[in-house]
Formats: structure tokens, sequence, C-alpha cells
């Protein structure tokens, strides 16, 4: 089926998707920005790259939201581990920074 045969919807359905990948995009570029500021005040006050306490809350909480949403809470724990795992790196890096 080439592009003109795509029926309406199914084209209204990708526009959506599109933007709604954009949109992730940008929120997690907000994120990383935020979190890097964190990664900067832990490393000034020698505090780890890693919180667990933090991070288990931060996963409760997502479980919650995702049922509430619909969302598979097993799939938003991965993607939210994902993340978590990045920030971590990222906080490490920052904090070699700051101690050379």
């Amino acid at each position: 089926m080439s592009e003109r045969e795509i029926p309406g919807e199914l084209a209204a359905l990708r526009a959506s998707i599109d933007n709604l990948d954009a949109a992730l995009v940008y929120l997690l570029a907000e994120r990383f920005r935020c979190t890097q500021q964190v990664g900067h005040l832990k490393a000034e006050l020698g505090l780890a790259p890693s919180d667990p306490a933090r991070e288990e809350e931060q996963l409760q909480r997502l479980r919650q939201l995702a049922r509430e949403s619909g969302l598979d809470p097993a799939f938003a724990e991965k993607v939210l581990a994902f993340i978590i795992a990045e920030v971590i790196r990222n906080h490490g890096i920052i904090a070699e920074a700051v101690s050379s």
C-alpha cells in the first residue's frame, strides 16, 4: 500500500504518534536537564550518584501512575529503570569531574 492509499484514520493516528514521540523527547530532555543539576548538587555536597531509597520511591509512584493510566506497570518500570540508570551514570561522570 502506498502513502496515497493509507486511510485518513491511519494517517491521523500516525500523526498523533509522531507528536507524542516529539513530546516524549522534549520531556526527557527537560528531565535530564533537571537531573544534571541534581548531579552537580550531589557532587558538591559529596553525595553518592545513586540514591536507592529515592529510586524505589520513584518506581512505586510510577507503578501506581501506570496502573491508573492503563499502562502495564512492568513496562513503565523498565522504562524508568533505564532512565534512572542513565541518570546515575551521568551523576558518576559529574562527580568524577568535580573531584578532579
